[in-house]
């Protein structure tokens, strides 16, 4: 495994981050394909042996048993100091706007719930999971300062934003004198590369790690055209994500697969060896042992220039989908 520091922190974190979005009880949650608690465990007690040191989780994932199964495991298989732990909040709900809870009292509630289902005093990375526009950035920012100074957090990250609201906040808390978010979680993918328009070359101005999601789309970038899974039959949120494109991208999938081909590997290690020459650290899914062999392989592996253009050349503009299609659509009321 190799590594390398998150952005302008000092975590050192190896150069795929574990998503643990696929871990969690299925029958308490938004998503069907999850893995349960022992299942869970021997991904988890794998990765560690890999040399995975970051995890990557949330409040939301199936209400929070994602943090319960991930926090069990990670404290019975390796020392606190040896692994990052990232997890997120979400906006205020209408309910909680309408009690008059704040974003600052908000973002306690949260992540004390988070720690204490991972078990924790504190986690290395708390990630602001989508932009609130129902919030003062005042409150969020406060709060999450709050978050730091306390011990509770570490550092700070942000997911699913554009770039002009990450230099909005950043600066923000450059002037007062808080802390700044030092990583941003956005889709990105190769057969999504809307990041590269602003955000890509905003973060590496401003040394801001990329730790983008979604990096094998779905399991479309590690399947071969026609081949099938579990998740691509069950995961609704990624076909609605993905099948309104598979023509065009179908296209790229396909020199994926010429390119594994030419070095005798998987459409996986080449699809993430692509993502991980471009960004710090991406956030992938593992639901089975062989997963992580591809993820293994990736970090190995070294693209040639004439690769990448290769892989890079069919790609055409694609509207905005998922969580960033709703970004400025959430207003309550």
């Amino acid at each position: 495994m190799k590594y390398t520091n998150l952005g302008n922190s000092d975590l050192v974190v190896s150069r795929v981050c574990l998503g643990c979005m696929g871990f969690g009880d299925a029958n308490n949650g938004q998503h069907k394909w999850t893995l349960n608690e022992d299942e869970t465990r021997v991904i988890i007690k794998k990765a560690l042996e890999m040399g995975i040191n970051f995890f990557d989780t949330a409040l939301v994932y199936q209400n929070g048993t994602s943090e319960q199964f991930v926090g069990k495991a990670l404290k019975d298989f390796t020392k606190r100091d040896d692994y990052i732990i990232a997890t997120k909040f979400v906006p205020r709900t209408t309910e909680e706007i309408e009690k008059g809870i704040n974003g600052i009292k908000h973002i306690e509630n949260c992540l004390d719930k988070s720690l204490k289902n991972l078990g924790l005093d504190y986690v290395d990375l708390y990630i602001y999971h989508m932009w609130d526009y129902n919030t003062p950035l005042e409150e969020i920012m406060e709060g999450l300062n709050n978050a730091v100074r306390s011990g509770k957090a570490r550092y700070i990250g942000i997911s699913n934003c554009y770039a002009w609201q990450l230099a909005k906040a950043n600066f923000y808390a450059r002037q007062i004198g808080y802390p700044e978010f030092v990583s941003v979680q956005g889709h990105y993918n190769l057969i999504f590369r809307e990041e590269e328009r602003e955000m890509v070359p905003f973060c590496k101005e401003e040394n801001i790690a990329l730790t983008p999601y979604s990096a094998l789309a779905g399991g479309r970038l590690s399947k071969r055209l026609g081949e099938k899974s579990k998740r691509l039959e069950l995961d609704s949120y990624a076909k609605f994500k993905y099948d309104k494109t598979f023509e065009q991208d179908s296209e790229i999938i396909g020199r994926v697969a010429e390119i594994a081909d030419k070095y005798n590997v998987s459409l996986t290690e080449v699809s993430l060896s692509w993502l991980i020459s471009k960004t710090t650290s991406p956030v992938v899914g593992a639901t089975k042992l062989s997963h992580l062999d591809g993820i293994s392989g990736a970090v190995d592996l070294e693209l040639s220039d004439n690769d990448i253009s290769y892989l890079e050349e069919l790609y055409v503009p694609h509207a905005l989908v998922g969580v960033m299609a709703q970004n400025g659509k959430t207003h309550v009321g």
